[in-house]
């Protein structure tokens, strides 16, 4: 199926939601964290319902897959209830992914959405090195170039970060750029071992997100009571939620599923341009929302960042196989030579 031919139409489509759901996701959480007004909600809370609307989208989605509902109530009761190791094997990247999604809340607290969405391109470094040592895989020299490339761009938009006039409330970019170095970790980490968990059995990609979703839920769950249960408890669940909050929910639950269905039409050189799209996309509205002052070091590190990830997704040269022509040209060398 990943092979299926699909017109440009449709992958112009692919890439337009992706880009979209990107930089839309990104300046909707900071505009609610930072501009919006009345009362401020509980983050973690907004993690939690996340996990149970991807949760309720899988099972409808596995539900079309298996074609009936004894067929569905079946393999719910096989992969799941019956199933309490993968239930464990999935609790792991799970908890990596409550950790990354919280702390997108708390980096785009106190950076600026164009910012932000620059410096989490580190997820690319970060996911190059755990395919190479968890997956066995190798870069190429130009992959490597990329990396280094990408880091060089994130450090100069680090350097003086790009301040927003419009946002009255205290930021600290330090904490923030803490909390995305964390992010990006568990993005590396927790997807790589996915991938890892997928390409071992046959098990449908559906089932796998629910077990996953169903330890997320239980582990979020905990999260608000550790970190709000008090607050919570005093005020409400959804103490604090507005449209523009929801609408940040419905994009992280929505966004992720989505793109994963739709990135197997599109190749990494798409994708790559999604990603700097997303950058542009994301700048542009800053200026506009919060009054963002771009500076030098921040286009040029933008730019850097853009550039590097057009490279990294680059197709890679197969150096194993000479050209017929050049072949025969060794041979005929070897023929002079004795």
């Amino acid at each position: 199926m990943a092979n299926e031919p699909v017109s440009v139409v449709f992958k112009i489509y692919c890439l337009s939601v992706m880009t979209l759901v990107a930089a839309a996701y990104t300046v909707a959480l900071r505009y609610t964290r930072t501009v919006s007004s009345g009362d401020l909600y509980f983050s973690t809370t907004a993690v939690c319902i996340t996990e149970v609307i991807k949760l309720v989208l899988s099972l409808g989605m596995l539900a079309k897959e298996t074609g009936s509902p004894s067929r569905l109530k079946n393999s719910i009761v096989e992969h799941v209830f019956q199933s309490p190791k993968e239930l464990l094997k999935l609790s792991v990247p799970s908890i990596v992914y409550a950790v990354q999604n919280n702390m997108a809340f708390v980096a785009l607290s106190n950076l600026d959405a164009a910012v932000y969405q620059v410096t989490y391109q580190l997820k690319i470094p970060c996911t190059a090195l755990c395919t190479v040592f968890m997956l066995n895989r190798s870069l190429s020299k130009l992959q490597w170039f990329s990396v280094f490339m990408l880091c060089g761009g994130v450090t100069l938009v680090q350097w003086k970060p790009a301040e927003a006039t419009k946002v009255q409330i205290e930021q600290n970019p330090f904490l923030g750029f803490v909390a995305i170095a964390v992010a990006v970790l568990c993005s590396g980490f927790a997807g790589v071992y996915f991938e890892k968990v997928l390409k071992s059995s046959d098990t449908s990609l559906w089932v796998r997100n629910i077990q996953m979703y169903l330890s997320g839920i239980v582990v979020t769950l905990a999260g608000v009571y550790v970190t709000d249960g008090d607050k919570v408890l005093e005020k409400g669940f959804f103490f604090g939620y507005t449209p523009y909050v929801c609408f940040v929910v419905l994009l992280a639950s929505v966004g992720g599923l989505y793109t994963s269905v739709v990135v197997k039409y599109t190749d990494n050189i798409m994708k790559g341009f999604s990603a700097a799209a997303a950058i542009v996309l994301s700048t542009v509205a800053s200026v506009m929302l919060f009054g963002l002052q771009i500076t030098a070091t921040f286009a040029s590190g933008a730019m850097l960042v853009c550039v590097s990830i057009y490279l990294y997704g680059l197709p890679k040269q197969d150096t194993s196989k000479l050209p017929r022509q050049d072949t025969d040209k060794e041979a005929r060398q070897k023929l002079i030579t004795v």
